[in-house]
């Protein structure tokens, strides 16, 4: 494994999103931007993939331009030894990039939204299991759109991870910032948030914490739109055929397209938004010990 930064003020970064999530060369970009955003906070950005199966905690730009050209395995924390041993290359989802973060002792990890219970046929993410391991603090727009958010937000009740709203009183859609499901932890500070955490060091909480940052009311897609490009993006995987890992991408691709773009536009601004407060939140756990 090779760590190339100060764990303790540093900020993982997934790169399933750099991989498949956007389209080239956005998703590099996009990396890019995020880690910029995170130094000029004053954390270190710490974006985790697996090259030639060896794990990269701070990834270089030409190492993410490599996963994105030569092809990488799209991995969950299950997969990792897998492709550790087979020396494949390979972007982590957020299971596995928190999995990472835990072994290296990252305690901050942004995503743009976590995976979670998919509508019809039975499809859990691992993320909803990873979060109830790992105590990590991850930040979020909520889950994505295409998700059953309802009972997501139930499993991750039932899991015992802690879900607290940054200053809303709703779990976010992803390009969406309400949903209108209610969330019973609210915070409205980063004070709030560390001092969670501290509690959460002092009794010994396995789970994660995580933080719903809704994406910025001038950048969101309301929800109604969102959900009609849904559900005929779905119908159209169903008719292809498409299954497992590959749903949420062809999802997330076919719905940017039906929308002229206004969702990638959105997957890009709350990504931005999302590094932001993840940096802060590492400044202030690093001044606070």
């Amino acid at each position: 494994m090779i760590v190339r930064v100060d764990t303790k003020k540093a900020v993982a970064l997934e790169t399933t999103v750099v991989a498949h999530g956007l389209p080239k060369p956005v998703g590099v970009e996009t990396a890019v931007e995020m880690e910029r955003i995170v130094k000029n906070a004053g954390a270190q950005p710490a974006t985790i993939g697996i090259l030639d199966g060896e794990i990269i905690v701070g990834m270089t730009e030409d190492e993410l331009k490599r996963l994105v050209d030569e092809g990488s395995v799209k991995v969950g924390a299950r997969e990792i030894p897998f492709v550790l041993a087979k020396k494949l290359n390979a972007d982590t989802t957020v299971s596995a990039t928190m999995r990472i973060s835990k072994m290296v002792g990252i305690r901050v990890f942004v995503t743009g939204g976590i995976g979670g219970v998919h509508q019809g046929e039975y499809d859990v993410s691992q993320d909803l299991v990873e979060l109830s391991r790992d105590r990590v603090i991850v930040v979020s727009a909520g889950a994505k759109s295409i998700l059953d958010l309802k009972t997501t937000v139930e499993v991750l009740e039932t899991l015992e991870v802690i879900v607290v709203g940054y200053r809303t009183d709703e779990f976010p859609a992803f390009y969406s910032s309400t949903s209108g499901i209610r969330l019973n932890m609210r915070v409205d500070s980063v004070e709030e948030i560390v001092q969670i955490y501290r509690w959460m060091e002092k009794t010994d909480f396995e789970g994660a914490m995580l933080v719903a940052n809704p994406i910025p009311k001038e950048s969101e897609v309301p929800y109604e739109e969102v959900q009609e490009w849904i559900d005929a993006a779905e119908m159209e995987a169903s008719r292809r055929g498409i299954t497992g890992k590959e749903v949420t991408p062809f999802l997330l691709s076919k719905i940017a397209e039906m929308s002229e773009g206004r969702t990638l536009k959105a997957n890009i601004e709350l990504l931005k938004n999302n590094a932001a407060l993840g940096a802060k939140i590492a400044v202030a756990l690093e001044e606070n010990g």
